[in-house]
């Protein structure tokens, strides 16, 4: 089973407050979800996220699995502050086109040159949000009788095109959003020229607090903030695939009991970014029966059980990057033993990573963890 990650080509945090809404943040390293206090009065007004992923690259995606896949929206955690017990983000498809621009919060004067809380793409062109429900299924973003800034997004409404995650300030805050509907609206829309309600333009994604957060402009629920595509760390936000592309044929060679010695075979120290890797994996009784034979039992190829799966771990940082996951990183089997790919452009390049096995059989669970490292280059 495989895992593969797309990035963002553009992403921004709009605000609501009186003081920044036609301030465009596209250049910020941070995105959040913040609701700051008025100067003149005591409301607190939210703010919202917008990332967007290319068409080609969802394509491409696609493509490699087939169109059955599933698929979540991931941006990870930094710095949040005042937090509430508890949060409920939701992400919705957008329905209109909006540009990402230059600006960043901290700059004097703001810049405006792309999409704020009341412009979709500048305040030149002047091409505001709409702010009301309208025919095509989408709808505006504030209620006019807030006393709010009217703006923030028009997104489509209805189940199929919303995600929600609900976690309490003890969790962790990284978001992680199934959107696979969404994406197969996009899908629909990109290979098949459907129109709503069945497919929709891949315009991105809005990211939310709840209506009944937003709307509550008497208190805070803090600040949660997440590393943005145009952060200098490893974790930029990222659209994940996954699917089953498994094979193991081989259930009567398994090992099922008994001691094993596991390691990399035949593979290459170094990645370039852009390889699909077929990591091969040599299994083998650590302590072999006796037998008389003319050969090596060593160049015999061994098999985990279909109950069999690999993660992949930042070699530096100790984060997962791929987790061991039942129906996703499932190991294969061909005639020269265990196998799985990977596609290394969902990866950091110029940085190390690990490998890990897990394997279940008559023993229990063995999780083997020997340095398997390889590196990504550009």
């Amino acid at each position: 089973m495989a895992y593969y990650f797309i990035f963002p080509e553009k992403d921004a945090t709009i605000y609501s407050h009186p003081d920044r809404g036609t301030m465009n943040t596209g250049l910020d390293e941070i995105l959040e979800l913040v609701k700051e206090k008025g100067i003149t009065n005591q409301s607190y007004y939210p703010s919202r996220i917008l990332i967007q992923f290319s068409n080609n690259d969802i394509q491409e995606a696609i493509k490699i699995t087939s169109n059955n896949f599933t698929s979540s929206l991931q941006l990870f955690s930094t710095d949040h502050k005042n937090l509430s017990a508890e949060h409920s983000i939701e992400t919705f498809a957008i329905s209109s086109s909006w540009d990402e621009g230059t600006g960043r919060y901290s700059n004097l004067p703001t810049s405006s040159n792309g999409c704020s809380w009341v412009y979709k793409d500048n305040s030149i062109r002047g091409n505001q949000w709409r702010t009301s429900s309208f025919g095509d299924g989408s709808t505006g973003s504030i209620d006019p009788n807030l006393n709010l800034t009217l703006g923030g997004g028009e997104w489509y409404t209805g189940s199929e095109f919303k995600s929600t995650q609900t976690f309490f300030n003890a969790n962790i805050l990284d978001l992680d959003l199934d959107v696979t509907s969404i994406v197969k609206k996009f899908s629909s829309s990109l290979f098949a020229s459907q129109n709503y309600p069945t497919g929709i333009p891949n315009h991105g994604f809005i990211i939310k607090n709840s209506d009944s957060i937003e709307e509550n402009v008497s208190g805070s629920r803090g600040t949660l903030s997440y590393f943005s595509v145009d952060t200098h760390t490893i974790y930029p936000p990222r659209l994940s695939f996954k699917w089953n592309d498994s094979i193991h044929n081989l259930q009567s060679y398994a090992k099922t009991s008994g001691e094993l010695n596991v390691s990399l075979y035949n593979n290459k120290n170094e990645y370039n970014q852009n390889d699909v890797a077929k990591i091969k994996i040599h299994v083998r009784d650590k302590y072999p029966n006796r037998s008389f034979v003319t050969s090596s039992n060593y160049l015999n190829p061994g098999y985990f059980t279909t109950s069999s799966y690999y993660s992949i771990r930042d070699a530096h940082t100790e984060e997962v990057v791929i987790p061991f996951d039942n129906n996703c990183t499932k190991l294969s089997a061909d005639n020269e033993g265990m196998f799985f790919k990977l596609y290394m452009n969902g990866l950091q390049p110029e940085r190390y990573y690990r490998i890990l096995f897990k394997h279940i059989n008559n023993d229990g669970t063995q999780i083997y963890d020997d340095n398997y490292h390889f590196k990504v280059v550009r």
